[in-house]
């Protein structure tokens, strides 16, 4: 048992807690230095020395990362202990240096990304609240958007928006949006993030989620199984964070106002439904029967897409919704956005607040 090197992985755990917890109190600090400094080296590195790897690199991290956990397991349990708690010993000294090795490598990947100047600030939005009066405006405010796009997808009718209706090189349109918004507004553009679409269909919706950012391999993972309209938000939101954005309201925000107004329109009507659905979700709360009444008199093609967004999501029910919402919510708060899982509605005051800036 190389008790060393499980004490230097237990270390670098150690290490990188109290770096964070530094980094937190000094938002301004790790915006210049690990934001805008050393993550930049780091995306750099992934995304012009892995990235070519025709195949999700998390599929390759998780198989390695499973022999490792197998083999130090195999090796563990035949080894020549004097006694079982020596064995016991060296059984929590691996778990606590694979833990800590993990936390040290996220956070120096990406995770510091959490403690950063708020775009907001460094925007000079004054994020409030919705009321119901300015819920409402945004929401019928982007009912007449969506109608008006939706008339501008060459062939679309009744029927559901399919993925025909968006370009095949997607993600390059999606990045090259996002890198645009970003540089416009003065973030950084270092790197080539990449977006992939991982199965099997379902991964991410049987735990109540559609994607995902991995920073030990720097990529952005959408599901398979999302119906077409999703794919599109979703994969620029996981793109953001890739950019270095942990929070989840902001990658919302920077998903929507990087491809809203997309030349290509069935991009933009995809990216005006996704803010749509979340303004419907808080709408439904507060008038439950207006809404639906509101729904039914959409256009029939708006309501099929719709529709078909909800068969697909049924297609997967959660598995554990519960266990997932309070293990995802704990590890939010964590990393210190104090809302936790209710962080991605915080869209909605980013955008009325954004849109409120350009009226000036």
């Amino acid at each position: 048992m190389n008790y060393r090197k499980q004490c230097i992985g237990i270390g670098l755990g150690g290490v990188a807690i109290l770096l964070k917890n530094l980094f937190s109190l000094w938002p301004e600090f790790t915006e210049l230095y690990y934001s805008r400094g050393i993550f930049l080296g780091v995306r750099v590195f992934i995304d012009y020395v892995l990235a070519w790897c025709p195949v999700p690199l998390i599929y390759l991290f998780t198989g390695l990362v499973s022999y490792y956990i197998v083999r130090g397991i195999h090796r563990w349990w035949n080894a020549d202990y004097e006694e079982i708690r020596f064995k016991a010993y060296a059984a929590i000294l691996g778990v606590l240096s694979f833990i800590g090795t993990g936390l040290f490598l996220f956070f120096i990947l990406w995770g510091f990304n959490y403690s950063r100047v708020p775009v907001e600030d460094q925007l000079g939005f004054e994020l409030e609240p919705l009321t119901l009066k300015e819920l409402k405006e945004e929401f019928y405010a982007e009912t007449e958007i969506l109608k008006s796009l939706r008339k501008q997808i060459p062939d679309a009718d009744t029927d559901p928006i399919s993925a025909s209706d968006f370009p095949d090189d997607m993600e390059e349109v999606l990045r090259e949006q996002l890198e645009a918004w970003l540089q416009v507004h003065g973030f950084s553009t270092v790197g080539r993030v990449r977006g992939r679409y991982v199965v099997p269909k379902g991964i991410f919706l049987r735990f109540s989620s559609s994607g995902l950012y991995f920073p030990f391999t720097g990529e952005g993972h959408v599901d398979a199984g999302l119906h077409p309209l999703q794919k599109a938000p979703v994969m620029a939101h996981e793109l953001s964070h890739g950019y270095g954005f942990g929070d989840e309201g902001t990658c919302n925000f920077l998903a929507y106002v990087s491809a809203q107004d997309s030349p290509d329109p069935a991009i933009a009507y995809a990216a005006h439904l996704s803010y749509w659905r979340t303004l419907a979700i808080n709408y439904l709360q507060y008038e439950p029967e207006a809404y639906r009444a509101f729904r039914e008199s959409l256009p029939i093609g708006i309501q099929s897409d719709l529709d078909a967004i909800n068969e697909i999501l049924r297609r997967y029910p959660d598995i554990m919704p519960k266990l997932r919402y309070y293990a995802y919510d704990a590890y939010l708060k964590a990393q210190g956005i104090d809302e936790g899982i209710k962080n991605y509605n915080r869209v909605t005051m980013m955008v009325r607040a954004w849109r409120l800036s350009k009226r000036i």
